[in-house]
């Protein structure tokens, strides 16, 4: 098995807080996913970071493109590893 992790950039804390309580109902994803505050390159300011979900698919279950789908939502997108 190979240890997938996919990354959701998310505009805001409860865009990205929103977005994993989504997984967990949408995909029966068990492992709570990892918030994480990702802030700009040269940016200073609270209100310029993004939030990314970090979410572990050690099965590789999950579909990206309906990753996709979700994070576009609430105005996100998903990394490519």
């Amino acid at each position: 098995m190979s240890d997938v992790r996919h990354v959701l950039v998310l505009p805001d804390r409860d865009a990205a807080r929103e977005v994993a309580q989504a997984l967990a109902e949408r995909f029966g994803v068990a492992e709570e996913p990892q918030l994480v505050r990702d802030a700009l390159a040269g940016e200073d300011d609270a209100e310029d970071a993004q939030w990314l979900v970090v979410l572990r698919d050690a099965e590789n279950r999950l579909d990206p493109k309906e990753l996709d789908t979700l994070a576009a939502q609430w105005d996100g997108w998903r990394e490519e590893p």
